[in-house]
C-alpha cells in the first residue's frame, strides 16, 4: 500500500483522540485535493475496525483487515456521487441512516465514509443532520470537504473540523523528485500552481497537463505582441478551466513581479515570460486583466451549460480592447 509521509501527524492525531477516549463521532477533515485524505480516512477506518490493534497500528491479519482491504467489510460505508453526477442526493443518505440503524454484520463499529461532503445537495445534507445529531452505538463518521464555505453551517457545526496543512515546500520538492526526477524549476513550479499539494503536483508533472501548461505559456508570448486570438486554440478544449488558471497565475506573477515580490512568483519556470508581462502591461491594465479573467473563469466553472468557445471569443475581444486603451 502507497503511504504519503505528510499523513502521519494527522494520522496520529486522530489515533491518539480514540486512544484518550477524546474522539468524535463526526470527523469533517478540511484539505486541498491533492493531499491524499481520502487515503488517510481510510487508513483510520482499518485501525477503528481492526480486531488486534497495537497501540496505533494495525494487525493487518484479522478478519476485519482483510475486509477492509478488500474494500469489502459490511459495515463501512462509503457516500460519493454517482452515475457520473457531481451531487450526492437524498436517496443515498436515507439508504446508508436506514443500514446505521440495524446491528453491525460483525458485531463491531460501523463507519460512513462521505467523500467531498459539498456534493451533498441541500436536501441530502439536511437528512444527515438529525443522524449526526444522534447516532446509532459505535458509529463513526468521516466526512472530507475542499470548499468548507460551500458546507451547510449546521452541518459543520455537528463535526469536529480537521485542517489537513500541506507540508513545507521543501519536504514536499524531496518527495516529489523521488517519484519524478525533474529539475528544481520545473518541481516547484508545479507545487506552487498545486497551491502546495504533492500529488496535484505530481498528477502535473507527469501528466499531459504539463505540456497543455507550456503551449499555453508559448502562446500568451506570441499572443502579448500579436494576435491575441492565437490564445483561442489553446483555450477551446475541455481543460479550459484549467487553461485559464495558468493564464490568471502568470499575470499575477507579473503583478507580483512589479511589486519587487520575485519571491512569491509561482511560475519560476517561465521567469523571462513573467517579467515581459509585467513590463508589458501597466498596473492597472494588468490589475484589470487579472479580475477579467478570473471572471471568465467562475463564469466558465459555475455556469451549467455554458458555451465555452463564445464564452472565451467575448472575453479576448474585451481583452484585446483593454489592451489597446
Amino acid at each position: 500500500m502507497c503511504w504519503y509521509p505528510w499523513l502521519n501527524y494527522s494520522y496520529r492525531k486522530i489515533l491518539m483522540q480514540h486512544t484518550a477516549n477524546r474522539s468524535h463521532h463526526a470527523l469533517l477533515i478540511q484539505s486541498l485535493l491533492g493531499m491524499g485524505v481520502e487515503l488517510l480516512i481510510r487508513e483510520v477506518g482499518r485501525w477503528l475496525m481492526c480486531c488486534d490493534r497495537r497501540d496505533i497500528k494495525i494487525c493487518g491479519q484479522c478478519h476485519a483487515c482483510k475486509l477492509m482491504l478488500s474494500g469489502t467489510h459490511p459495515d463501512v460505508y462509503y457516500i460519493e456521487s454517482q452515475n457520473n453526477t457531481n451531487t450526492i442526493g437524498i436517496d443515498i443518505i436515507r439508504n446508508v441512516i436506514e443500514k446505521l440503524y440495524h446491528h453491525s454484520y460483525l458485531g463491531g463499529a460501523k463507519i460512513v465514509f462521505l467523500l467531498d461532503a459539498n456534493k451533498l445537495t441541500e436536501s441530502a445534507a439536511n437528512a444527515l443532520l438529525k443522524t449526526l445529531e444522534e447516532p446509532s452505538l459505535n458509529t463513526w463518521f468521516f466526512l472530507t470537504v475542499y470548499e468548507p464555505s460551500s458546507l451547510l453551517i449546521t452541518l459543520r457545526s455537528r463535526c469536529l473540523l480537521l485542517k489537513l496543512s500541506t507540508p513545507d515546500e521543501e519536504f514536499s520538492l524531496k518527495w516529489l523528485n523521488q517519484q519524478h526526477p525533474s529539475e528544481y524549476k520545473k518541481g516547484c513550479t508545479a507545487l506552487r500552481l498545486s497551491a502546495g499539494a504533492p500529488l496535484k503536483a505530481l498528477a502535473l508533472l507527469t501528466g499531459p497537463l504539463w505540456e497543455q501548461r507550456l503551449r499555453v505559456c508559448s502562446n500568451l508570448s506570441k499572443a502579448l505582441t500579436g494576435d491575441i486570438f492565437s490564445l483561442l486554440p489553446v483555450l477551446n478544449h475541455n481543460n479550459a478551466i484549467q487553461c485559464i488558471y495558468w493564464l490568471c497565475s502568470l499575470l499575477v506573477d507579473a503583478s507580483k513581479y512589479r511589486q519587487g515580490a520575485e519571491n512569491f512568483i509561482s511560475n519560476i519556470d517561465h521567469l523571462s515570460l513573467v517579467m515581459n508581462i509585467g513590463r508589458f502591461l501597466s498596473s492597472n491594465v494588468l490589475d484589470t486583466s487579472i479580475d477579467t479573467w478570473i471572471t471568465c473563469h467562475k463564469r466558465l466553472s459555475t455556469i451549467a451549460g455554458v458555451n465555452s468557445e463564445l464564452l472565451l471569443i467575448e472575453q479576448l475581444l474585451r481583452w484585446e480592447y483593454l489592451l489597446k486603451k
